[in-house]
């Protein structure tokens, strides 16, 4: 099995079908982290380069272990230790790792578009690891297939993604999916943290927390990006908990068996208290080991290789 494209940019250029082939690829690769000898050879002697020009410990450490399961080469760079800081520009710096000749290079970027650029330069293939405020696809393939794990199914499910949208790359690739597997999306959040019109990517708006989250099936939370704001969009961290936190109380509008979801890291008593994080509704580890599968899925769609099957 492989896929039709070469990279993966973002949930925007990918359809239903595609989306459902990788859902279904990490459920059957998911079972090889669960083994007491977590490797099978099917990628051997294909080759990953981690390529992060930003900080990252789940996405990072995922994929590494996802090509390590799969037994391919991973070879992780960081800028701190690369000649970027001498300054290589990044052209150079993605042109002369291709020389090397990787399979697959996945990068992390402030700068929204630059996998785009990069896949559109080199005959590896790219993954984006989140670009700037622009998409983070693998976050959003790993959250519905945490989600459809749970509930068994995606379409018809009513989600709130609650929090700061406008800097978010996560709710951006999330709202692409979820629409595209008809799922009822409703965002909330400050005004200030709220992109204009946003509708037009076929959400429900609002400000209001307990409104967005009224009988829904899954709540995401996500943390204000202080890295990506100008400026200050909101009075007080206090203020901002009280009125868009997710508490105990705030819960029990949302349907009994809500899940609760986070892309974290978690800032604890801003977007969420702890309690909730916590608590039996909560899937945020959850999300974190279904990372490495959904990741090894990626890896083996676009690399091919031995079948899976192998206990080696």
């Amino acid at each position: 099995m492989r896929l039709a494209r070469k990279d993966i940019i973002g949930l925007k250029e990918m359809d239903k079908d595609e989306i459902s082939l990788i859902l279904d690829t990490s459920e059957s690769l998911k079972e090889i982290s669960e083994r007491d000898i977590k490797k099978v050879p099917t990628l051997r002697g294909k080759t990953v380069i981690n390529l992060f020009y930003e900080p990252s410990t789940r996405t990072r450490t995922s994929f590494e272990l996802a090509g390590k399961r799969l037994n391919a080469d991973v070879v992780n760079i960081t800028t701190s230790n690369s000649s970027v800081v001498k300054g290589e520009t990044l052209r150079d710096t993605v042109q002369n790792i291709e020389a090397m000749n990787p399979n697959i290079i996945v990068i992390r970027h402030s700068a929204p578009g630059v996998p785009n650029f990069i896949a559109n330069i080199l005959k590896s293939s790219v993954i984006n690891a989140g670009d700037g405020a622009h998409e983070h696809p693998t976050q959003a393939l790993l959250d519905l297939y945490t989600i459809r794990e749970k509930k068994g199914r995606l379409e018809g499910l009513k989600v709130a993604i609650i929090g700061d949208i406008a800097h978010s790359r996560v709710a951006r690739s999330n709202i692409y999916g979820m629409h595209k597997m008809g799922m009822d999306v409703t965002v909330a959040g400050a005004a200030t943290m709220m992109p204009l019109h946003i509708e037009r990517m076929g959400v429900k708006v609002t400000t209001d927390i307990d409104k967005a989250i009224e009988g829904v099936d899954v709540i995401m939370m996500l943390r204000i990006q202080m890295e990506r704001q100008m400026g200050n969009l909101f009075p007080s961290l206090r203020e901002y908990s009280r009125l868009f936190g997710l508490n105990l109380d705030r819960l029990k509008r949302a349907k009994e068996d809500v899940i609760i979801m986070h892309p974290g890291p978690v800032n604890r008593g801003v977007e969420i208290s702890p309690e909730v994080a916590d608590g039996p509704h909560s899937l945020i580890l959850d999300q974190v080991t279904n990372g490495v599968a959904v990741r090894m899925a990626l890896l083996y769609l676009l690399a091919g290789g031995f079948e899976v099957s192998s206990k080696e």
